[in-house]
């Protein structure tokens, strides 16, 4: 047989270094550790900024460890009165320029080579990322220049997630794709936590390497993918099928066709089974070198789609059941996230007057509870079928939470408090967030509509991320805006206008989803009744 994929994976397989057991388990847990580090740092290089405008902008008055006024001096031009229009300028030329290439990326995904697409991506992050940075070392004081590599930045960044979700899509079936992918997407947090904490080591001494550091590590990952990232089975010479929660796959081989049914779940509920039964080689259909495999009967490609379906169009995308409800949830649900992840170690400061290393270092705590929410949501959806109602029961709680978080924060709450108050808040927040951008969008773009067609998912992934990210462009943009209006005696309360918007997103979200979140409770009552009259009949 004819080795293909990744130049890595070529090279292991020239060398003998083969999987010694199943391979689409070995190739599965590599794609998802693979795809798990590049969109971690994806985030890493996109978290530093928050860390950093505590040092671009020091506020001598409240800050306890710069006593000495001329160990305060903050970077120009952002020492001036309106730095936070400034801070504002920076988060807007990068979300709203995410939000435009993330449109286009899925489309331009779907058809290109998906290894090249990303990797391409990965290295421009992290040109961009270090040359952020390197505005402190060239000594740059000009604001046009930072908000430039600030859009490129954001352009360059929405080649990533169009690309790994499709290739973890590709791979695993619907049944356990809440599980899978909840677990997965702890990437986002995982990534905000390593780029704080790497960001406010080095932020009180030399800031630049708060970016340079980011972006070397970025185009590193970027380079691991292009040789070994394995985009979709069939590069490895398997051929998987979904059909509900069972899926299955063909192996190329010298030897017989092999047709292996996995993790089958039975009518009644009972535990995943595993078989390897085998299927022997039909004599009219042999398996050749350098080609496709050939089928049989009982094997169709990819739920029994066309073999070479073609790519969706944006209305096409637009017309599947479910995507525009998901995507304006997705809207108000990213732009509570977003709102925190650029402003909370401000925030932060601003109510407990930590100096910038322990205010980034804190504000990691809300994306620990992230990890957490998004874990949960995606394996209860799982259990109950009900990724709708998921999301809207986090996103109910999630509002007074808001609230509460506001109130308190107010008071100057102990550090255990504040802890817990942030992962909590995390935990409601990043929730449904998780849930839509992984295990909905993956669920969409193989809706059964499509009719197989598996080329869909870049475009429904792009679309849902890219409305979601209009609204992570918008949540920030708008946070900064309110900021500036007041005065430092007068922050306390624009803090709460801040506060009282997150509610209200928060709550618009929820609404968004009532006629899913309604259909899928008819769906459990239908069930439930239909279960009690066959148990009335027997």
């Amino acid at each position: 047989m004819a080795v293909r994929g990744p130049p890595g994976i070529r090279f292991l397989q020239w060398l003998g270094l083969t999987p010694c057991w199943d391979r689409q388990k070995v190739y599965q847990l590599w794609t998802l550790f693979l795809t798990f580090l590049c969109y971690t740092s994806y985030h890493l290089s996109r978290k530093p900024i928050s860390i950093v405008k505590n040092e671009l902008h020091k506020n001598c008055n409240t800050t306890q460890n710069n006593t000495n006024t001329a160990n305060c001096s903050s970077w120009k031009p952002f020492d001036g009165s309106d730095y936070e229009s400034l801070f504002g300028d920076l988060d807007t030329a990068f979300l709203f320029a995410y939000a435009g290439g993330m449109f286009f990326s899925g489309h331009i995904a779907e058809r290109s080579n998906l290894r090249y697409f990303l990797v391409l991506g990965m290295l421009s992050s992290g040109l961009m990322t270090a040359l952020f940075g390197l505005g402190y070392y060239w000594n740059i004081h000009t604001v046009a220049f930072f908000v430039i590599v600030q859009a490129v930045a954001g352009v360059v960044q929405a080649t990533g997630w169009p690309a790994v979700v499709t290739c973890v899509g590709s791979w695993f079936g619907k049944g356990r794709r809440g599980f899978i992918m909840g677990l997965w997407n702890s990437h986002t947090s995982v990534g905000n936590i390593l780029g704080s904490l790497i960001a406010a080591a080095f932020v009180s001494e030399a800031w630049g390497l708060s970016f340079v550091v980011p972006g070397i590590i970025i185009a590193s990952v970027g380079i691991l993918a292009f040789f070994f990232l394995i985009t979709e089975p069939k590069e490895v010479g398997i051929v998987m099928e979904d059909k509900g929660r069972k899926d299955s796959y063909t192996v190329q081989a010298d030897g017989p066709t092999q047709h292996i049914p996995l993790c089958e779940r039975c009518f009644n509920e009972e535990s995943e089974t595993e078989t390897t039964e085998v299927v022997p080689e039909v004599a009219s259909l042999p398996v050749v070198a350098d080609s496709e495999p050939l089928l049989g009967e009982e094997i169709k490609p990819l739920s029994g789609g066309p073999s070479n379906p073609k790519a969706i169009s944006f209305l096409g995308a637009l017309k599947i059941p479910g995507v525009i409800e998901f995507s304006m949830c997705l809207f108000f649900a990213k732009l509570v996230s977003y709102t925190f992840l650029y402003w909370l170690p401000k925030y932060i400061k601003d109510e407990e007057d930590y100096s910038p290393t322990v205010s980034g270092d804190m504000s990691t705590l809300f994306d620990v509870g992230g990890i957490v929410g998004g874990f949960l949501a995606g394996t209860i959806s799982d259990f109950t079928g009900g990724r709708a109602t998921c999301c809207v029961v986090m996103l109910v709680l999630g509002a007074p939470m808001l609230y509460v978080t506001q109130v308190v924060f107010q008071t100057k709450p102990s550090t255990s408090t504040a802890i817990g108050m942030l992962a909590a808040l995390g935990f409601l927040v990043n929730g449904p967030y998780a849930l839509i951008t992984t295990a909905v969008s993956a669920d969409l773009g193989t809706h059964k509509s499509l009719k197989g067609n598996a080329k869909a998912l870049s475009t429904v992934t792009a679309i849902i991320d890219g409305t979601g990210s209009i609204g992570a462009a918008v949540g920030p943009l708008l946070a900064g805006i309110i900021l500036n209006k007041a005065g430092s005696e007068q922050r306390a309360a624009q803090w709460d206008n801040v506060f009282y918007m997150l509610m209200a997103s928060d709550v618009l979200a929820c609404l968004f989803l009532l006629r899913v979140f309604v259909k899928e409770i008819k769906g459990w009552c239908t069930g439930r009744c239909f279960e009690q009259e066959t148990s009335n009949v027997t």
